[in-house]
């Protein structure tokens, strides 16, 4: 099997006469960790969501595993084995943790969103449930209703549920967006913890995040790829320093 999960190439997405998503390409290797970063107006996003079938590109293709996801809907390319988490946690509030995890579950049984199925046939699933709340850290707040969880605890209640629906490919969407620096950690920390067997995509902000967990960072500005590579390289790159930071390296060298 090739070492490239999904391939994209000559993506663009125009909204009328703007151009979010200029011809970027992008080769996601199989089990890394891959980043993509930018300013604000970078059209992170914007890619976020093509590659999450959200929107549909204006042109370019996009291959999974060899096959053409280009035109396919979100709910096909779940069922492919590619899912997505939201900047906004995207959880059940008024049902526990367990309840929560248990209805990612029921899809592998095919009866997902079956919420009349008999208790003792939803009690089946209770083990792997907690088996995926520990592995997240969740296993002691099972029976926790999730609106009562801590902001990061939802976190990775949200990271839980995804890990239920058995993803090959993880797309995660700001996972530490709007938390205090003790919450960074742990959500660090458990992504970190979690990758084993899968890959996982990540558009994140914070780039203490990204300089820990990625393998490679793509770097958008103005919606086309400005720079690639690790992060000790990226983040050196004159041309990400001035898109982040307004200044060319040549201003830099002549402040020091």
């Amino acid at each position: 099997m090739s070492d490239i999960i999904l391939d994209v190439r000559n993506l663009t997405k125009k909204f009328g006469g703007f151009v979010a998503v200029n011809d970027v390409n992008l080769q996601i290797e199989r089990g890394s960790i891959h980043a993509i970063i930018g300013p604000n107006g970078a059209g992170k996003t914007t890619m976020f969501n093509l590659l999450t079938k959200f929107h549909r590109p204006t042109s370019g293709t996009m291959r999974f595993n060899g096959t053409d996801i280009t035109n396919k809907r979100p709910a096909e390319i779940a069922n492919m084995g590619i899912v997505r988490s939201f900047q906004i946690s995207a959880v059940f509030p008024h049902l526990t943790a367990l309840e929560n995890v248990r209805l990612a579950l029921q899809r592998g049984l095919g009866v997902s969103y079956h919420f009349w199925r008999s208790h003792k046939m939803l009690r089946d699933l209770d083990a792997q449930a907690i088996a995926r709340l520990d592995q997240v850290g969740l296993k002691s707040f099972a029976h926790i209703r999730a609106v009562e969880l801590p902001y990061g605890r939802k976190r990775a209640l949200e990271i839980a549920t995804t890990l239920g629906l058995e993803p090959e490919l993880m797309l995660l969407d700001e996972p530490t967006q709007g938390m205090g620096a003790e919450d960074v950690g742990a959500v660090t920390e458990l992504i970190g913890r979690v990758r084993e067997g899968r890959t996982i995509v990540m558009v994140e902000h914070n780039l203490g995040v990204v300089a820990e967990l990625a393998d490679t960072i793509t770097v958008l500005a103005r919606g086309e790829v400005l720079a690639e590579g690790p992060y000790a390289e990226v983040s050196r790159n004159p041309a990400v320093m001035e898109a982040y930071m307004g200044v060319s390296a040549d201003e830099t060298e002549e402040d020091a």
